[in-house]
């Protein structure tokens, strides 16, 4: 297996009045193509710091962040939103899809923001929405979803433009033990049968047991589980 996500002595730091708020410190962290990963920690820990920087949604204070083998810290913004748009796909607890759009266009607008043909854009959509088992629910707009469903469009148009990573901040956070089973389980579909790799932050102790790797966060550091 290839490396998909590398983080090398990763620092970020926030002022607060005349003190320096320290949340990562030094932090190493490496996912492979095809591995799922969960990262449990407390709140205000810092995981949603660790996704935003892995994501180039933020710039870190010191080290690097790799996609592959490309070094990313020295990239102008339209580049690093460039990468962003073709290699990493985030999933946030609140599934955040346009209401005015059905399922199948909330996945097909990412990949025509892309470039990618309409009638392309649409079997794609078909394809994911159907292999996420809502082939039935094409048409339907959010509203007119459950909160499950609205979460497996959401992670279809996540994985739309066949990213690299997947990044999700507690996707299951809103949902129902057993709905929350349902999503999960259609997630680790996605990452075994097209070699995504996953970095997926959840309270959920039982889901996490499920995934490849579990990691947590203590004193800035990222340190592995058993």
């Amino acid at each position: 297996m290839a490396v998909a996500l590398r983080l090398e002595s990763i620092e970020r730091r926030y002022v607060q009045g005349e003190g320096t708020l320290e949340i990562l410190r030094g932090a190493d962290f490496v996912v492979m193509e095809g591995q799922s990963v969960a990262l449990v920690a407390p709140s205000g820990t810092g995981k949603s710091t660790l996704l935003h920087i892995a994501g180039l949604l933020e710039h870190q204070d010191a080290g690097e962040v790799y996609l592959g083998e490309q070094g990313t810290a020295g990239l102008p913004d339209a580049e690093r939103t460039r990468i962003r748009r073709t290699d990493i796909g985030f999933v946030y607890q609140f599934h955040h899809l346009l209401p005015e759009f059905s399922a199948l266009e909330n996945v097909m607008l990412p990949q025509m923001i892309r470039g990618l043909a309409k009638r392309e854009a649409a079997a794609r959509g078909k394809e994911l929405l159907g292999y996420l088992g809502l082939g039935k629910r094409l048409e339907h707009r959010p509203g007119e979803l459950s909160g499950g469903e609205q979460q497996r469009v959401a992670i279809a148009r996540a994985v739309a433009n066949a990213p690299r990573v997947l990044l999700a901040d507690e996707p299951t956070g809103n949902l129902d033990p057993h709905t929350a089973d349902h999503v999960f389980h259609a997630l680790q579909q996605l990452v075994e049968a097209t070699g995504l790799a996953a970095v997926i932050a959840t309270h959920n102790l039982d889901l996490a047991a499920r995934m490849h790797r579990r990691v947590t966060l203590q004193d800035g550091a990222v340190v592995e589980l058993a």
